[in-house]
């Protein structure tokens, strides 16, 4: 068995990556800037810092992904 289709769906969502970035700009910024934030201070990086703005970034990905042809 080959696991070329596999290969051939990873691709094909990949491509569309750019796009769904693209069309989730506000929030990628917005959760970059909550991550430099917390990484700049004296503190360590804590898991779910950001968790809200990461929460909205993946909807963001999700929306664009299913809107996006491919």
């Amino acid at each position: 068995m080959s696991g070329r289709g596999v290969w051939l769906r990873a691709r094909a969502r990949l491509r569309r990556f750019p796009a769904a970035l693209a069309a989730c700009g506000d929030q990628a910024a917005a959760y970059g800037r909550c991550v430099a934030a917390a990484a700049a201070g004296p503190a360590e990086l804590r898991r779910d810092t950001c968790l809200e703005e990461f929460q909205a970034l993946r909807e963001c990905f999700a929306r664009a992904v299913r809107l996006c042809p491919g």
